[in-house]
Order: C-alpha cells, then structure tokens, then sequence
C-alpha cells in the first residue's frame, strides 16, 4: 500500500471540526462532506474505539459496496485511526479473499491540532495502486467540502 497525505486548515475549534467530520449530532454532516467520493455516502455502526464500523454507498449500478472496518483509535477532538477489515459488497461484509486483504490492515488517520481557534487536520491513509490517482484527487475536494461548511 502506498501511504497518502492531505492537510488544511480551518477557521473552527477542534471539537467543532470532530463533531461535524464524524456527524456525531447530525449524520448529514457526514454525508455531505464524504459526498465528494460518492454522492450516497454514509455509515453505519459507532465511532468508538474497538467498533465496527461500515462506509457505505451505492455504486453506478445502485448496487450498495463498501468498506468494513474497525475503529481502532478515537480521541475525540484530537485524533480518530480507522483500520480496514475488509469490503461489503450488497449486505455481505467480505473479510476474507483476495479483495479483503488488498485493503486489509490499511489505516486512515485523522489528527486534528488547534492553534488560537484554526484546526489543522491532517489525514494519513493508506491505499492500494489502483485507487491513489482517485484519491490524490478527490481527498482535497472533501477537505474542501468539510473546510467550506464549517466556515461558512
């Protein structure tokens, strides 16, 4: 896997940017944000630490794919490491195989640091070849996303 990096600033405490990043009060500013990679984002399950967590959406086809993972570390406001298990294709969660272990193991790290009211977050994910060009351009335009809706 290749290790990625994206990076902004935003003009919104830290609990703020957790809160709305995570949609913990409301799930839709979840959704909008992560609309950037696909329009029907969501999750399902708790962003505590050890929980099992699914991200999910519908593909062109309407057919509803994802990722299984694991919330392997949440300090709220401070730092959230989500660790892939494996894909969901339909309602089945595939932890096993070929297409589990490409992702397997993966991490996605979210550090929040705030400095006089602006949070940095930077977002460390790991990825597999086939997806680096997507998402070298796609991570920025969420960040973009979540920066613009707390600014605003």
């Amino acid at each position: 896997m290749k290790k990625l990096q994206f990076k902004t600033d935003i003009d919104a405490p830290a609990a703020k940017v957790y809160n709305t990043m995570l949609g913990l009060d409301n799930k839709t500013t979840y959704q909008t944000w992560t609309a950037e990679f696909n329009p029907t984002s969501t999750y399902e399950g708790s962003w505590e630490k050890g929980s099992k967590i699914l991200f999910i959406g519908t593909d062109e086809n309407g057919e509803k794919g994802g990722m299984v993972c694991e919330i392997a570390e949440n300090i709220p406001n401070t730092f959230v490491s989500i660790r892939s298990c494996g894909v969901l294709k339909g309602d089945t969660e595939i932890t096993t195989g070929e297409d589990a272990e490409k992702w397997a193991g993966g991490l996605e790290n979210y550090t929040l640091t705030e400095n006089n009211g602006t949070t940095t977050i930077v977002v460390d994910v790991d990825m597999i070849e086939d997806y680096v060009d997507y998402f070298n351009e796609t991570w920025p335009k969420a960040l973009g996303k979540l920066k613009s809706m707390l600014e605003s």
